[in-house]
This record gives C-alpha cells, structure tokens and sequence, in this order.
C-alpha cells in the first residue's frame, strides 16, 4: 500500500479521481496543484489494448516533442572515427567503443539515452542484458541506432523522448516540467499521443487507447478525455 504525504493528501481530497477532463483543463488542474518549492516533471501514462506477452504487440518508439522535457539530458554514443567526431561536435556527452562498453560492464551509465551507428552493433549486442532492462538498449526502432549520428544526438539533446510499454501493456513518459506554460504541455502531450496512436500493432484487436492520465512529480493524477 503506497503512502503519501500530507501535502499530497490534501491535493487529492480536492481532486476526484473519477473526473475525466479534457486536456487543457487536465493540464489547468495540474498546474494549480503547484505547491512545492521545486520545478516537478510532468509525465503522460497510458493504458494500451495490446498484449505484451506477443512480441508483434509490443510498443516502442521515440518522439521529439516540440518544447522539449525541461532537463539536461545525457547522452551516450558508441561510435568511431568520423561518426565519433560528428557526435561530439553535436553534443554528445560520452563517445566510444570498446572502452564504452567496459565501462558499462563495469556498472558506470552516467547517461540518459544511448546511440549508436550501425556498424557498432557489434559492440552493443552484448550489452543487451545491460541495457535492455533500463531501457537504454539502442534500437532502430527507438531511433537511438542511427546513420546521421549528428541529427539524432542533436534531437535527443533538445528533448527526444524513447519510450516502451511495460509488461502490464503501459506506456509513461515525461512531457515537460510544471512550470512550462500550459500551451506549451498540451502541444508536448498532443505530440506524443499522436505519435502513439500511429503505433498501433496490426495484431492489436480491440480499443487501443484505453486510458490516458497526466501527473506531476508529487501531485495525484488526472484522468484526461480520449
């Protein structure tokens, strides 16, 4: 059972949790539930008619959002060469190889998101059981194993967002931060949900989008109209 503080409690008092809202009131109501001292991350979860046991079911993807998360993000690019200039010239905070690797395997992932180019898969490969389950395991599905290495480091630096479903069928993402403008959220939140439901599986029968909810950080969450 999850305990929650006193401060959130009284949020939720004022909140029915039943309301369904449309988005701009949803992210209106989470914008008045601003009561703490620091800038709470705004995340989008939804619930996905799919079966995650069935591999052609399963969701994965990555979107830029166009005013970005609101946070510095790290990221990683296993590359050589050309291709490891082009990367940090970009932006990239980490590039290598092996030596990459080893770190990895020795337990140091002080990034967020990791790249890499094609012909680096070889290196990657191993480290699936690694990176796999934090979800940091690059994909070309995910757009994190990439030709134009620089775009793709520029796009996760100004606030790309990879995402996955879980094994209960959810897929949560950040949007933002509490104190983006609300105009600025509901583009974010509207981008990705587009972009979600263009990821259907084929073998997806059914309602896809079941159910979509928008929090912050320390606030309860509110239930948003499909």
């Amino acid at each position: 059972m999850a305990f929650h503080s006193k401060r959130y409690r009284a949020l939720a008092a004022k909140h029915d949790v039943k309301t369904i809202l449309s988005l701009p009131e949803a992210i209106h109501r989470l914008k008045s539930f601003n009561t703490t001292k620091f800038d709470q991350t705004v995340e989008v979860s939804t619930r996905l008619g799919i079966d995650p046991r069935q591999s052609d079911q399963n969701v994965r993807g990555s979107v830029a959002l166009p005013h970005g998360i609101g946070k510095t993000v790290r990221v990683a690019v296993f590359a050589q060469g050309d291709n490891a200039e082009k990367a940090l010239t970009a932006g990239a905070d980490i590039v290598g190889g092996d030596d990459l690797a080893q770190k990895i395997k020795a337990g140091v992932m002080d990034f967020d998101v990791a790249l890499a180019t094609p012909d680096m898969m070889g290196v990657v490969g191993p480290l699936g059981r690694i990176l796999g389950p934090r979800g940091l395991m690059p994909s070309p599905r995910s757009g994190t194993v990439a030709t134009d290495i620089t775009s793709a480091v520029r796009e996760f630096k100004a606030g790309k967002i990879e995402f996955r479903n879980d094994k209960g069928g959810n897929v949560a993402v950040p949007v933002g931060k509490l104190s983006f403008p609300e105009e600025n959220l509901i583009e974010n939140v509207t981008t990705f949900l587009n972009y979600l439901r263009g990821l259907k599986p084929a073998a997806a029968k059914g309602t896809y989008l079941r159910s979509v909810t928008v929090s912050a950080t320390m606030s309860p969450g509110v239930h948003v109209a499909l």
